[in-house]
């Protein structure tokens, strides 16, 4: 086995149905990644995570799985996924998988069976409960994507928990056969040669078996959390699941733990405790929250965020960090957190060596590596996602500005995640001959990867050289991380430091020429220039730097 292989990886995600479409059906599919695969190695990356690939209705993209032992159509047959899997093996990348097991499609064969009756034997698969006396929900708790949480079955004369939609019924985990019906469905995978699990919700498996109301603090639509985030057994579980079936692979976790914080977090990451490698975390996705959740025009501050990523940094230096600006459940980075406008190269840039900078495994969510905006959909029709539909309805049934209700989807909608990957300029974006799933960004003419490749100062590349970096230079994997200049409105600066080297990473977040400070001792040692995001960056650095818009630079110090 090579140990913690992980942790000096980079890992790309594929959103399946919108990366490539091999056979014209207007969906990507297992051939169309094996096709891009050269891509992906020019990038440099080590690992592809898969979102669900599962047989499933689609009612969430395929985190509603009706089998896990078949592969969505759509996709390709199982053949299909062992020629990707060998192939991206033979190219030395990895290949994670999607493990959704909070929950399952409310046509998978257990709970079609299980809410047949009370007496048969997938009964108890679930999460059952009577109704009040007189005829209620058994408790106030919303889910996700609108509604209760809370879905009665005449032939049971009961209701199932559903934390997300009423298609999509939690699974009982306290029942032991439950989980061993898990765990071999992963040793499958396993044998089979996966690489490992992005594991889905998987800090809610465990819920508080009093299933208390929920306090009119929390927002409906997570008020769940009252009851099924970081439950009683979410550890022993997890600690079970690692003994039972993790550590007889050499293979990689990261967990999606939504409601947990940094201290909480150590409790799944610490390497003695034997649950996962990492989590992800949302506390820098919630910087910009409003009164619709993450449906709000409210733009993160930069203090806030500094504050977080250092929090996590420090608070898991012992555990593991994932690192991550975006992904199929969020809108671009470049919209959100840098300028997608006149500094869309730049900021982008800065974006990705920020991140890319900090000790943990960085994750790249496809077409994040060339810059991709939120889309401008013109028409609320042009957005797929079962969220954004809800958010809309319940912005309007509030009264909020038809406009206002248009800008919160268009910052924050997932479809800004999802649609297919621009591989050339062209009408169909390379991607398909057919009408795709969910409409291309009209942005594809100017930002796709033919036009991105043609470019040696492109985004791309700035991406393949902070990979590269990472593998020639160990301070970027092992390295200690320190916030300096703390209290700076405009740029966001610290250190890396091992044995007796330094890294100095200056990232600006400013539309304006600023000036940042660099500390007297550090510009006593040598110091090289690593990379930058201008091309004529000074080579060393100096007291009073002045840095242009959102320029990012790192040195290399001894």
């Amino acid at each position: 086995m090579t140990a913690e292989w992980w942790k000096n990886s980079v890992v790309y995600q594929v959103y399946p149905q919108s990366f490539k479409d091999s056979n014209n059906d207007g969906v990507g599919d297992f051939q169309g990644i094996i096709e891009k695969l050269p891509y992906l190695v020019k990038l440099g990356i080590d690992v592809i995570w898969l979102n669900p690939i599962f047989d499933s209705p689609l009612v969430d993209n395929g985190y509603d799985i009706a089998d896990y032992e078949k592969i969505l159509p759509q996709y390709g047959t199982m053949e299909d996924f062992k020629e990707l899997l060998d192939k991206a093996h033979q190219l030395n990348i990895r290949i994670i998988l999607d493990l959704v097991v909070n929950h399952t499609s409310d046509l998978h064969k257990w709970f079609l069976a299980s809410k047949e009756d009370q007496e048969n034997p997938y009964a108890d698969y679930y999460i059952w409960k009577d109704p009040k006396p007189d005829g209620s929900a058994p408790n106030n708790w919303g889910s996700t994507f609108g509604g209760p949480a809370w879905e009665y079955v005449e032939s049971r004369n009961q209701y199932y928990l559903h934390c997300f939609a009423k298609e999509q019924p939690d699974l009982n985990w306290e029942n032991e056969t439950v989980r061993q019906e898990i765990y071999n469905m992963m040793r499958k995978w396993f044998e089979l040669g996966i690489d490992g699990f992005r594991m889905d919700v998987i800090s809610l498996i465990s819920k508080d078996p009093a299933y208390p109301d929920a306090p009119d603090t929390l927002a409906y639509t997570k008020s769940y959390y009252a009851g099924a985030s970081n439950g009683p057994r979410v550890h022993e579980f997890l600690h079970e699941m690692n003994q039972e079936v993790l550590r007889h692979y050499d293979v990689m976790t990261v967990g999606e733990t939504p409601n947990t914080n940094s201290t909480q977090a150590q409790l799944y990451t610490f390497p003695e405790r034997e649950e996962l490698n990492m989590v992800f975390h949302f506390d820098h996705m919630h910087l910009d929250y409003g009164k619709f959740g993450k449906f709000s025009d409210i733009r993160f501050k930069l203090s806030d965020l500094r504050n977080t990523l250092t929090e996590w940094q420090n608070q898991l230096d012992h555990g593991w960090n994932s690192l991550y600006w975006s992904n199929h459940d969020q809108p671009r980075a470049v919209t959100r957190f840098g300028d997608d406008g006149e500094y869309r190269e730049v900021s982008a840039k800065m974006l990705g060596t920020l991140l890319h900078m900090m000790k943990g495994t960085p994750f790249i969510f496809q077409g994040e590596e060339l810059g991709m905006r939120n889309v401008p959909f013109t028409d609320i029709s042009e957005y797929q996602d079962i969220e954004t539909t809800y958010f809309y309805q319940e912005m309007t049934a509030a009264g909020e500005a038809l406009e206002d209700i248009k800008r919160a989807v268009y910052l924050k909608s997932r479809d800004n995640a999802r649609t297919p990957m621009p591989w050339n300029g062209e009408a169909n974006s390379g991607f398909s001959e057919a009408k795709p799933w969910i409409a291309y960004s009209p942005d594809n003419r100017r930002i796709n990867v033919e036009s991105t490749l043609a470019d040696p100062n492109s985004i791309f590349y700035h991406y393949q050289k902070l990979i590269a970096l990472r593998k020639e230079y160990p301070i970027i994997q092992l390295g200690e991380y320190q916030l300096i200049n703390e209290e700076d409105s405009a740029v966001y600066s610290y250190l890396r430091t091992y044995q007796d080297e330094t890294l100095l990473v200056l990232c600006s977040f400013s539309k304006d020429k600023v000036n940042v400070r660099v500390p007297q001792e550090l510009l006593e040692k040598e110091s090289a220039l690593l990379i930058s995001n201008y091309s004529d960056t000074a080579t060393q650095p100096f007291a009073e730097m002045p840095l242009r818009p959102y320029e990012a630079v790192v040195y290399h110090l001894t």
